[in-house]
């Protein structure tokens, strides 16, 4: 069985524009997708978080279509929207009764062409104050919410496309002027780097003629700034460390490996690695350190890689101490568990338990019409081929047990290491403000 059974057409229109379509007749509804090759990773030194701004002023109104209409033709036709930002990537999506598909195309290829137009200093200024209430609700107020914002930066040197995220420096964004976003989205904003998926009740040929109408005569960007490059050697060769005093409601530990790209065999293995060491209650994490230690709380212990696809991605392996658990055991049996992945082969249940979990979770994304077209865009963004989403998920199950250890022998060196720990403040005594 692959890991994409529906059908998968393309074409290429005169502008660049990439055009994927996989026809569903199952239900009367369709999903448009389209995904620009830019994320945080393409932002030069001084521009940072600009992708990520753009993924709100997108919804702020175009050409032909006002402030907050774009929501409201969508949600008023029974459809939902949304977008999303991360390093590699930006992406929009509308999932729409089939019978609005020509208006959903409308309104992307509005946006695509016509923002430049509308977008004023009001709106900018406006959405510049949204992302910074973002930041604050997202990263700064929440405990342990800077973790992902700390280790890009201690994984990847300064200079690397990785090293910061894509909520961006607010230094940056208030730096900018109304001029300089709008050479930003004329750069990278343009049919030929973009891919278009509609995947759902529609067939082909009815995508393809709506695509040219509405994007046919969108001009082409002629020289689209590459990103810079990630290229690194390989693992880390040295460790690094940072604590954190927070206010936090326990103590917390990050440990974190570069490792290989996503799409690559190295990946694929490091995705069934994570699987093994920290997915679910059947792990070795939970197993050994909620379960058998009971050093780690049950509820905060795992293992994730990150899939990025144009540098070593990161696997993030995290647990939080239990009330009286001092870090450094913590720590310890973190490492322990860790180091168990080369000492004490994977066995074959553990390697069927996390093959079984990632095939329930990938079929659980391509079953529905809007995972099914982002996972198309995907591929036909960062590798040139849609159907090649078909090999991911016999490529997971391909890996072995070897595989596994060798991963681990690979990527999971201390002293690759990245370790971010997180310790509570220390509450003022008898009411003192700290």
């Amino acid at each position: 069985m692959t890991g994409y059974p529906w059908p998968i057409e393309t074409t290429r229109l005169d502008n660049g524009l990439r055009v994927v379509v996989s026809e569903d007749r199952t239900a009367p509804v369709v999903c448009v997708n389209l995904w620009y090759d830019v994320g945080s990773r393409h932002e030069p030194v001084g521009q940072t978080g600009f992708a990520h701004l753009f993924e709100h002023l997108m919804f702020e109104g175009s050409q032909h279509v006002a402030k907050t209409e774009h929501m409201r033709l969508v949600q008023g036709n029974g459809g939902s929207l949304n977008a999303t930002t991360n390093p590699d990537r930006t992406n929009y999506f509308e999932t729409m009764p089939a019978e609005h598909l020509e208006l959903a195309l409308w309104l992307e290829a509005d946006r695509m062409g016509g923002l430049v137009p509308a977008l004023t200093q009001e709106t900018l200024d406006n959405q510049r104050e949204v992302v910074k209430n973002e930041r604050r609700q997202r990263y700064e107020n929440v405990p342990y919410g800077d973790a992902w914002l700390r280790l890009l930066a201690l994984l990847y040197p300064e200079g690397h496309p990785y090293h910061h995220a894509t909520i961006g420096s607010m230094e940056d964004l208030n730096a900018a002027g109304l001029d300089t976003f709008k050479a930003f989205h004329q750069q990278y904003y343009a049919p030929n780097n973009a891919v278009l998926t509609v995947a759902g009740d529609a067939s082909p040929e009815t995508v393809f003629a709506l695509a040219e109408k509405y994007f046919g005569l969108l001009e082409p960007v002629p020289s689209i700034p590459p990103a810079p490059h990630g290229h690194l050697p390989g693992p880390a060769t040295s460790p690094v460390r940072e604590t954190v005093t927070a206010a936090v409601p326990a103590p917390r530990i990050y440990l974190s490996h570069r490792t290989h790209p996503f799409g690559s065999a190295g990946y694929d293995a490091i995705t069934v690695l994570a699987a093994v060491l920290g997915n679910g209650r059947g792990s070795r994490l939970y197993q050994r350190l909620a379960d058998g230690a009971r050093i780690a709380q049950p509820d905060y212990i795992g293992s994730y890689g990150v899939d990025l696809a144009h540098a070593p991605a990161p696997l993030i392996i995290t647990a939080t101490a239990k009330d009286g658990v001092p870090i450094e055991t913590l720590e310890q049996g973190l490492s322990d568990v860790i180091g168990s992945l080369v000492t004490e082969p994977v066995t074959e249940e553990e390697l069927s338990r996390a093959k079984a979990l990632l095939t329930t979770a990938w079929w659980r994304q391509v079953s529905t019409v809007g995972g099914r077209a982002d996972t198309l865009s995907r591929y036909a963004t960062q590798f040139g081929d849609a159907g090649a989403a078909a090999y991911r998920l016999p490529q997971w199950l391909a890996v072995t047990a070897d595989d596994v250890t060798d991963a681990a022998k690979y990527a999971l060196k201390p002293e690759s290491r990245v370790t971010l720990t997180y310790l509570p403040a220390e509450e003022p005594e008898n009411g003192e403000n700290a």
